[in-house]
């Protein structure tokens, strides 16, 4: 179990108040197998990003009192080391030289209204602060922290080299004086203070930037990583260069390889910089773990992860890939998403259901799901009416995370403000704390001055959905499908390319087509949007990651890949084929390593080679047909597609061919020893009936299946040990869904439709206890429970229904009709028109004789 225990949180408990031991009960942040346990329960954290930084003091109790008001039990906030830090070098955080420096009383204020804080202390911030919130002075006495990248040039952003002494030792300075004040106000020590973040968005700015950080202390390191790892021949062979030659290593690095490089070691050099990083990062991040915790911290720590734009999420696990390492099996810390996506639509909900799949797939089996930039708002950033996210965004996109597990969201930004003046002009224009002027967060639920946009409302109610339903989903799991979807690390290890290195350039943009969710995404949005709900695996075999095992007799593997698959992960994938696995290979047939050479170990497995690889252009429309299999379908035309030849001693079956020549481009392929795998080598469009039908060839079935679905609807349940379950309906669509539903063959609700409106979603139960009875569904969400016997549903605008297994009368409120029904049980029913009214039903407590009722 990770916890966040140290070993005298007990006695830190007791000295909080001045008490000896047990004179008051001790409260705990834990997490254990993936759920967030506060004080021991199971607990959804709603939270909002609150910069107490950016508001007057006497307007932080009406920012808190709004985060209440929307049903919030936490508040973040970030904490500035460029604003605590007096132009003198001392570091205020009571407000002695600026009321917007007063966190201690902040603090107490979060208090007051019993919300935990979540704690975002930096050193590196961003949220549109000068310099990402690090001081101007660090720039000015540390230029060797300044890192430099290709050609010896410096690195275009403000962003410093993490290990340089001389910003590790500032930036433990400032740990030194804002952790203590964390510590004594944790949760561990009667306070709120609930979890602190490390950093924020660690190798973010490099990879933007496209700038590696190649100073010599990171060169000399690289030197001493390949002695170690290769020899010093080998090393040479490997990348061009003599490690133990500081000047040719250094001028070989720097060019990417392309000095005196051949493609192979160029490719080489590219892969194993981004490797590196990872471990830079690391090394970095744990190390501010170990000086927060000899600062007194003892609550889970959390790393924010960085990678969506532009309203998409196919970039994002570069952040998984970049930072694993820094949390993936350490006790007490966990990762945290952080996407901006704008409005959930058949686009990129597959997006946000992988992001999370994806982060998953790297946690141990303790560590859950977290969310602590979740976008909040209009998502007019830019001030320039270009943009506009409807309110329902929030609803769905909180939906979807909750069912997938997410135990903690912190809603970003919550609240607006200003950016008050730095207190020594630096002549850049405004002279400001940050580049956004003087208003910030002007499309937040609450403005700058206040005032409630349309986007509070529908905060509120979704919480409103996810607290009434938190004693079940905090200790529930997702439910998955037979299937898998495969993540590779090194497939998002693409953040560097050398501007002069055309293989790698060639080969990164291979990558960035077909890794992940599939060629224009298919793969995810016909799992996803075809009816499965999924988890995805870590391939590259860490032993820290959650299920990292391929198990042959498990459920089917899908993959996307590019051609590059690198030797480890090949031979793993051959393994699990010959063992008996089911495999879906979507995009290109991998023949190469990583480093650009020739490796056909999975190919050989399935006794399958390319012909030709066929690309569209605009005057060529590569088209393909389904062969009979798939009954009688049209041909389509598709973006690529590779003619596949198989080996004379493999048993194939042609799925999709060519139709220029009649060549196989999908097949179906039966491995010796008993595996399975189908390969489609084309991009085959998102015909949803077309690809549950290539599914069912492994054995892939849907456990959820909604008769009278039109695209757009994602389902999946969530599930705890005593059977206990909430049925997740997901309409991303702009049409409304009606729509009649059944689980694992069982008709949900006796086969009456459910109702969802366009762009909405429903929680609804499924053989949930009561006290004296079983709720066994419901057609409205659950809306709280009055006592252990009353439930209280949300009705929606249309009628509904709900059925109760027992043997006790049932009373129901208002206009509700309680009817019994064949072979047991109760049936409520209620008619349309209160769409957001409170509906009581009660298992009346059986009456023993000689009392009254």
């Amino acid at each position: 179990m990770s916890t966040s225990q140290g070993s005298d949180r007990a006695t830190h408990g007791a000295r909080a108040k001045g008490g000896a031991p047990g004179e008051q009960a001790y409260r705990t942040v834990e997490f254990e197998r993936r759920r967030l346990l506060v004080g021991g329960v199971p607990r959804i954290v709603m939270a909002g990003e609150v910069h107490y930084f950016r508001l007057r003091r006497e307007d932080w109790a009406d920012r808190l009192d709004k985060l209440v008001g929307a049903g919030c039990t936490a508040v973040a906030s970030y904490m500035p080391w460029l604003v605590h830090e007096t132009p003198d070098g001392e570091v205020d955080l009571t407000g002695a030289t600026s009321e917007y420096r007063d966190l201690a009383h902040f603090l107490e204020l979060a208090a007051e209204r019993d919300l935990l804080v979540i704690a975002r202390p930096g050193p590196f911030v961003m949220a549109e602060l000068k310099n990402e919130g690090i001081p101007f002075r660090i720039y000015r006495d540390h230029p060797d922290a300044v890192p430099i990248g290709w050609g010896g040039e410096p690195a275009v952003s403000r962003t410093l080299d993490y290990l340089e002494p001389g910003y590790l030792e500032q930036a433990e300075r400032w740990y030194a004086e804002i952790m203590p004040v964390l510590a004594e106000r944790q949760v561990t020590r009667g306070g709120h203070v609930a979890a602190v973040q490390l950093d924020n968005e660690v190798g973010m700015l490099s990879w933007v930037t496209g700038t590696p950080e190649l100073t010599d202390r990171t060169l000399d390191a690289l030197a001493a990583r390949a002695l170690e790892r290769w020899s010093r021949e080998r090393s040479h062979e490997r990348y061009g260069a003599d490690p133990e030659d500081a000047k040719s290593w250094a001028a070989q690095w720097r060019s990417g390889g392309t000095r005196s490089g051949t493609e192979k070691q160029q490719l080489a050099l590219h892969h194993d910089l981004g490797d590196h990083h990872r471990d830079r990062y690391a090394t970095y991040l744990l190390h501010l773990r170990e000086v927060a915790q000899r600062h007194g911290i003892d609550v889970p720590f959390l790393v924010n992860l960085h990678g969506t734009g532009e309203g998409r999420g196919r970039t994002y696990p570069i952040g998984i890939s970049q930072l694993s390492r820094s949390y993936a099996g350490v006790p007490g810390t966990t990762s945290g998403s952080d996407h901006y996506l704008g409005d959930l639509t058949v686009e990129n909900a597959a997006d946000l259901y992988v992001i999370n799949a994806f982060t998953a797939a790297v946690h141990d089996a303790d560590q859950p799901l977290t969310s602590l930039e979740f976008e909040a708002g209009g998502g007019d950033y830019g001030e320039c009416m270009s943009r506009q996210v409807t309110p329902e965004a929030l609803d769905l996109k909180t939906r979807m995370c909750v069912a997938q597990g997410n135990r903690l969201i912190n809603y970003y930004l919550f609240s607006g403000g200003h950016n008050p003046p730095l207190d020594e002009p630096v002549g850049d224009g405004n002279d400001r704390i940050a580049f956004t002027g003087e208003r910030h967060g002007f499309a937040a639920p609450v403005d700058p001055e206040g005032g409630l946009s349309t986007a509070y409302p529908a905060l509120r109610d979704v919480v409103r959905a996810v607290r009434a339903n938190e004693h079940l989903l905090a200790n529930m799991d997702e439910e998955y499908d037979d299937v898998v979807l495969g993540y590779v690390p090194d497939h998002y290890l693409t953040e560097y390319a050398h501007p002069d290195a055309a293989r790698r350039k060639e080969l990164r943009a291979d990558i960035e087509v077909f890794r992940g969710m599939g060629p224009r995404d298919i793969l995810a949005r016909a799992l996803l949007l075809g009816g499965h709900s999924f988890p995805a695996v870590d391939l590259s075999g860490a032993e820290t990651s959650f299920g990292a095992g391929l198990d042959p007799a498990g459920p089917a593997l899908a993959l996307a890949t590019p051609v590059v698959l690198g030797r480890a992960v090949q031979e793993r994938l051959a393994a699990y084929v010959r063992g008996g696995g089911r495999l879906l290979l979507h995009g290109r047939l991998p023949v190469l390593d990583d480093d650009g050479t020739p490796c056909t170990v999975l190919a050989d497995a399935l006794g399958l080679a390319v012909t030709t690889k066929v690309d569209g252009g605009p005057h060529h429309y590569p088209s393909v047909r389904a062969t009979q299999w798939a009954g009688q379908r049209a041909e389509v035309r598709v973006g690529f597609l590779e003619r596949l030849r198989a080996s004379g001693r493999t048993e194939v079956e042609p799925l999709v061919v060519d139709v220029a020549d009649g060549s196989p481009v999908a097949v179906d392929v039966t491995v010796d020893g008993g595996g399975r795998a189908i390969v489609l080598a084309c991009d085959y469009p998102c015909h949803l009936d077309f690809w549950r039908a290539l599914l069912a060839r492994l054995g892939v079935s849907r456990r959820i299946v909604a008769d009278g679905a039109s695209p757009g609807l994602a389902t999946t349940t969530t599930a705890d040990d005593a059977g206990q379950r909430l049925l997740h309906l997901v309409n991303v669509a702009p049409v409304a869904q009606r729509v009649t539903l059944q689980i694992a063959g069982r008709p949900f609700a006796a086969g009456a439709p459910v109702e969802l409106p366009a762009r909405s979603g429903l929680m609804l139960p499924v053989d949930v206890r009561l006290e004296g009875g079983l709720l066994r569904w419901a057609t409205a969400e659950l809306d709280g429970l009055a006592d252990a016997s009353t439930v209280l549903l949300r009705r929606g605008d249309g009628p509904g229904r709900a059925l109760i297994d027992t043997g006790r009368a049932v009373e129901a409120d208002g206009d509700a009709e309680v009817t019994s029904v064949a072979g047991g049980g109760v049936l409520v029913s209620w008619p349309g028109g209160a769409g957001g009214e409170q509906l009581r039903v009660a298992i009346v407590q059986e009456v023993s004789d000689g009392d009254e009722r």
